[in-house]
């Protein structure tokens, strides 16, 4: 193994530098092998300046560094990427000038880091003949193969710690406070962070919701004299005999955005009980700051596992933790079914067991 390239795509998690250093460092220090960079995911195969050499200089000082020194692209899809040409917006394929790109650059393995949309892609690349390692990487814990991926802690922390701050606010005030989280179609973000921070009501996708149950949950604390209450809901979140909240509608390339939930909920309580309700989107401070201790861990051990596995020629791989072992799964089989909350798991019933209400 001579020369290997890392790219990070879709959109940015902490822990990504802690992958590219350890990326680095294992590939120089173990195998005396080349690393080159490719700049905002697979877009650097083709644009100027897309490539540059990673030696231990650059990655000096990033472990702690929230984002990623590499730039990531949410939008680089290969296969359909969309540009504007003489005034008009078109889809085109690059994925032939991407391969005869890896094919110039002589590369023995490319490691992808990145979440379900970006591994999808590494995939089909890895079926083109790419040697590709795939690296799991989302906020949204919501990747097949591997018990956590990083960046989740990281945003749970955050998560965790503005409902401590909300908490304060909604007592003083007397006030209903509900946080709108990310995490899509996975409720983990919300589950997790609304057991921690102390939630009295959490909404996830698993789970869709009755406006019933939430206002009879607030009006009993009511009764109990306690003037406040903390909902937390996941973006994804929806009522029994209603849809998801569309923020920006998707097309036939991207994926439509979601948010709006949270104000949904307040005015739900609001007029079902009566008292004053405010809400907090937490938007993309999930996203950034400084890795917590565990991601910082855990995306090492991937940046380490995925040269080893390149190294081993396990190709079309991506690594994984599972239980307390970095391993290999095939992509095929990480992808194949998204995670999503286990609603017979003992996460769900502990929330239960502590009086939380699902909504349902």
């Amino acid at each position: 193994m001579k020369r290997i390239a890392i790219l990070t795509g879709g959109g940015d998690a902490p822990g990504l530098n802690a992958v590219i250093r350890a990326a680095v460092k294992t590939a120089i220090q173990v195998y005396d092998c080349e690393v080159l960079g490719i700049r905002d995911g697979y877009d650097g195969f083709v644009n100027p300046g897309g490539i540059f050499p990673l030696d231990h200089t650059a990655v000096r000082g990033i472990l702690p560094r929230g984002g990623t020194i590499l730039g990531t692209a949410n939008r680089g899809n290969p296969f359909a990427r969309k540009v504007i040409r003489d005034g008009v917006e078109v889809i085109e394929d690059i994925s032939g000038a991407i391969m005869e790109s890896i094919r110039q650059l002589n590369l023995d393995a490319l490691i992808v880091v990145g979440g379900d949309g970006t591994l999808h892609i590494a995939h089909e690349m890895a079926e083109l003949g790419v040697p590709v390692i795939g690296v799991p990487k989302t906020i949204d814990n919501d990747l097949g193969g591997t018990d956590y991926t990083f960046g989740f802690d990281t945003a749970l922390v955050t998560a965790t710690e503005a409902l401590d701050k909300l908490h304060t606010t909604a007592e003083a005030h007397h006030r209903v406070m509900v946080l709108e989280l990310m995490g899509r179609d996975a409720g983990f973000i919300a589950l997790h962070a609304g057991m921690a921070g102390g939630a009295d009501v959490i909404l996830i996708p698993e789970i869709p919701f009755h406006a019933r149950s939430i206002i009879e949950k607030i009006n009993s604390r009511i009764e109990r004299g306690t003037t406040f209450s903390i909902i937390a809901a996941a973006e994804g979140a929806r009522p029994v005999d209603g849809q998801q909240q569309i923020a920006r509608p998707g097309d036939s390339v991207y994926v439509p955005r979601l948010g709006g939930i949270g104000q949904v909920v307040a005015d739900l309580v609001s007029q079902g009980c009566g008292v004053e309700t405010r809400v907090t989107v937490l938007g993309h401070l999930q996203r950034g700051g400084s890795p917590s201790a565990f991601d910082r861990v855990l995306a090492s051990r991937f940046g380490a596992g995925a040269v080893h596995a390149a190294a081993d020629r396990k190709f079309d791989c991506m690594v994984a933790l599972r239980g307390e072992a970095v391993c290999t799964v095939p992509l095929a089989e990480a992808l194949a079914k998204p995670k999503r909350v286990d609603l017979n798991g003992d996460l769900v019933r502990s929330a239960r067991d502590l009086g939380i209400s699902l909504g349902d």
